[in-house]
């Protein structure tokens, strides 16, 4: 099964280890999470030519789990800029182990802030 294309630029490809598992052999969704902040922030500071902090995510659902072996896909999308900060659309993607099939796990809109060397917020420069 594959669905639809992913939306924007793969960011972030990691493959799932056991070690990343709960008790069911699944994949934490946290572990996911953390794969899309972590895309949405080089995103982020590619835009932003500097340091950005995440601020906000919109409501994720996770449509389907990501198992051991699968190569975790994550495509970022800068949406819209504002003065000091910026929302970037995150879409993970799965890339199974044995069938090679690539499906739509979660996405979300994150929210992230540019900030200088004190940690306070700095306008973004114009693309």
């Amino acid at each position: 099964m594959t669905d639809s294309a992913p939306r924007g630029t793969l960011t972030v490809r990691i493959s799932a280890m056991p070690a990343d598992t709960n008790a069911n052999g699944d994949i934490f969704g946290g572990w996911v999470l953390s794969r899309m902040d972590q895309a949405g922030g080089i995103a982020g500071v590619e835009r932003a030519h500097g340091r950005v902090v995440t601020v906000a995510l919109d409501a994720m659902q996770f449509i389907r789990p990501v198992k051991v072996g699968d190569t975790l896909e994550v495509y970022t999308e800068v949406e819209h800029v504002g003065r000091t900060s910026m929302k970037i659309h995150v879409e993970a993607w799965a890339r199974r182990f044995e069938t090679r099939d690539h499906v739509k796990v979660t996405d979300a809109n994150f929210t992230f802030v540019a900030i200088d060397s004190d940690g306070k917020p700095r306008p973004i420069p114009a693309a």
